[in-house]
């Protein structure tokens, strides 16, 4: 009986096997550069890899005096131009929420290191990473890739999305992170209301300031010049010198009088007399307004520039009060708000990983980087000069 036939099965497997080891010899650079990472993604992504849950939030930030009526299109197309009422507000809500503020503040309040680090997370996926020292800059950096804001382009929406292994920590972290974003809503609010009600306030005092050196400055004037209101004392010295000049012009038409009928009249002389009194008195008190260097006249400029200022002064610290009034009322009324559209969420399956996508993606990339060492190293041997 011939051995071949006796035992064909023990015959068979070795050359089957030798087949395949020659194989592999022949493909060992696909083996090792394309089916080797494919198998080993298969593996952590079916068996190893963890389910990570995703919450989503969306928000805007609006400001009471975006309800106005629309009254031409000409005014739509300029207030279109630019940044829309709460957009700016919107971008510094999101940029806290990235920062290093905020996941202080998520650590003190969720212990969200201990969350990234949860027991149902791979050992590869969890925070800290096996190469990782656990730094407050690494769970920084892991918080980025867990944590997303944005905004939507066509809906100016914010957009507020959380990743986690298991729904009730992404859930949580979401909320949280919406609470401190309505918080810093409100100290941008505080910041901006307690800046105007300061500037205002500065204004008041500067006002009230101003107001009184220039009614120091109208007293000392009043006490250096002997004078209450030189405009109503010139007044009323004119008058009594128009009083004495209608007496004089009295006087005088009786002394004409006596003259013409009766020159020998023993009254002239004390007509004259008088007259030339009254005349005196007269010229006194026009030297009392004007004539002098001392005079109301001289003197009335310098009180009516004071009194210009006095009341330049006050309308200014009316002016000042009413825009600290109106500064205080707009302190009293939250000047932007925090509007949810949609609140957080709890996941009730995971959207990650995408294990097949994910295994594919593996296959393509090993394969891709296959294809281009191969090229490279034919490339190469074709221009090596020949020996």
């Amino acid at each position: 009986m011939n051995v071949e036939q006796s035992f064909p099965i023990e015959v068979a497997a070795p050359t089957r096997r030798s087949a395949f080891s020659s194989w592999v010899r022949k493909r060992r650079w696909f083996v090792i550069v394309v089916i080797v990472p494919t198998i080993l993604a298969a593996i952590y992504y079916s068996l190893i890899a963890a389910d990570v849950y995703t919450s989503e939030a969306r928000f805007v930030i609006k400001s009471p005096d975006q309800k106005r009526p629309q009254l031409s299109s000409l005014a739509n197309l300029i207030q279109t131009t630019g940044l829309s009422s709460g957009q700016e507000q919107t971008n510094e809500v999101l940029e806290y929420v990235r920062s290093r503020d905020a996941l202080k503040a998520l650590e003190k309040d969720t212990s969200i290191a201990a969350r990234f680090g949860s027991p149902q997370a791979d050992p590869i996926s969890r925070f800290p990473h096996p190469f990782s020292d656990g730094s407050f800059e690494d769970l920084y950096r892991f918080y980025g890739k867990m944590v997303s804001a944005s905004v939507d382009a066509e809906t100016s929406t914010a957009i507020l999305t959380v990743k986690a292994f298991t729904p009730e920590d992404a859930y949580q972290i979401n909320a949280k992170l919406l609470n401190l974003s309505e918080e810093m809503v409100n100290r941008l609010n505080a910041r901006a209301q307690n800046r105007g009600i300061a500037e205002a306030q500065k204004q008041v005092d500067e006002a009230a300031e101003r107001v009184r050196k220039v009614r120091v400055a109208l007293t000392g004037y009043r006490n250096s010049q002997e004078l209450i209101d030189p405009g109503k004392q010139a007044v009323g010295v004119i008058e009594i010198a128009n009083a004495m000049t209608a007496q004089r012009a009295v006087l005088q038409a009786q002394l004409d009088t006596m003259q013409r009928l009766t020159p020998d009249n023993p009254s002239i002389p004390a007509l004259r007399r008088q007259i030339a009194a009254i005349s005196a008195q007269i010229s006194s008190q026009d030297g009392r307004v004007v004539g002098s260097g001392d005079g109301i006249a001289s003197k009335l400029g310098g009180y009516e520039s004071l009194i210009a200022e006095q009341e330049f002064a006050t309308a200014s610290l009316t002016a000042a009060n009413a825009g600290l009034v109106q500064a205080r009322n707009d302190a009293q009324r939250q000047q932007f708000y925090l509007e949810r559209i949609v609140d957080p969420n709890k996941p009730d399956m995971p959207l990650l990983p995408r294990r097949i996508l994910s295994i594919i993606i593996v296959a393509a990339a090993a394969t891709c980087l296959y294809f281009i060492g191969w090229m490279l190293i034919v490339g190469i041997l074709e221009h090596a000069p020949e020996d």
